[in-house]
């Protein structure tokens, strides 16, 4: 199944770029810890682990694209990160495909309330 998600986030997008690009910043807004280089072609992981996949693109302050692994899935999931300007801050599009129907349900609420929440706490502190 594919997802499709628009979240505001209190901070310019070249701020959020970097939060999500940063090693030391992602470990700061998940908590955990964080494997990630900002270059194609590099392998990361985040939360110890619980996502992990490779990285493909990168446009400063604009856009991200990567794959995520689950499992032995044969198809990719690919994941494109927008960051739009948005008054004061930033309208982040994520777009993911091919998330697998069983774990749909359990992995978007997970993306909604770790990932997305916690960059927005992040900003919001």
């Amino acid at each position: 199944m594919d997802y499709r998600k628009y979240v505001y986030i209190p901070a310019v997008p070249e701020e959020v770029y970097l939060a999500v690009t940063k090693p030391l910043s992602i470990q700061l807004w998940t908590g955990a810890e964080v494997e990630f280089e900002e270059q194609a072609e590099t392998e990361f992981l985040f939360w110890d682990g619980d996502i992990c996949g490779k990285n493909l693109a990168f446009e400063y302050g604009k856009k991200i694209e990567q794959e995520w692994y689950f499992g032995t899935q044969k198809e990719k999931s690919m994941v494109t990160i927008k960051l739009h300007p948005d008054k004061t801050g930033t309208s982040l599009e994520f777009r993911q495909t091919n998330i697998p129907d069983e774990d749909f349900e359990d992995f978007t609420a997970g993306l909604e309330e770790n990932y997305f929440g916690g960059l927005i706490d992040f900003f919001e502190e």
